[in-house]
């Protein structure tokens, strides 16, 4: 018995009104997808950060501060915050046509740090958030991505009432090698945000071997 193997049918193109179906859609133009993390001490702005330019509604993973953290987390730069993040936060945005950025914010108390074991797989680079008034803390994130070598840049987030200092008194304060972007930014303004973003992923690419 022979069966005759015949063309698959050809589909009509679908109207411009009408979604564009699965059969129809060009794969080879999908935007690339690329994960970065956001890191920093307790209370510096990662929450922020992510909500400030996530293009979705932010998933955030924030519980109330109880009287028994007291002992263990600082509000003395920051007494009005409340709650605090115990997993991460996540948010996307698209920066061009052809590029789209998955940013997580990892937790910044200590207890919580086994987290970022997870969220870094698969992450092109990280963002290590800093506070020009309590610079230490920032030092775990910052031993974190040298010791699993993943690029990052430090971008200071700038609260009112804070001395403003320049990139070079940050990095000379941090000991940051040359070759890692330091920039000054607001993380509630998105424009910053965006702009420490695009930074960190011209670095990554820069870092990456050909």
């Amino acid at each position: 018995m022979v069966f005759a193997v015949s063309d698959p049918p050809v589909r009509p193109a679908a109207p411009d009104d009408e979604p564009v179906q699965p059969w129809q859609y060009d794969r080879s133009r999908a935007p690339v997808a690329v994960k970065v993390l956001v890191a920093g001490g307790f209370g510096v702005g990662k929450t922020t950060f992510v909500s400030s330019v996530s293009e979705i509604t932010p998933l955030r993973t924030e519980a109330v501060m109880t009287q028994a953290s007291l002992p263990t987390d600082d509000l003395s730069a920051t007494p009005d915050k409340g709650t605090t993040t115990v997993a991460m936060d996540f948010g996307r945005v698209t920066l061009d046509d052809d590029l789209v950025l998955y940013v997580y914010g990892t937790p910044g108390q200590e207890r919580f740090w086994f987290m970022w074991d997870d969220l870094v797989r698969g992450a092109i680079g990280g963002i290590v958030l800093a506070d020009t008034r309590r610079l230490r803390d920032c030092f775990p994130a910052l031993d974190y991505f040298e010791s699993c070598g993943l690029p990052y840049a430090v971008a200071v987030n700038h609260f009112e009432g804070s001395h403003a200092y320049e990139p070079q008194d940050v990095r000379e304060a941090l000991t940051i090698p040359a070759h890692v972007p330091v920039e000054i930014m607001d993380a509630r303004r998105r424009e910053t945000v965006v702009a420490s973003l695009l930074t960190l992923v011209g670095h990554a690419l820069d870092a990456t071997p050909a």
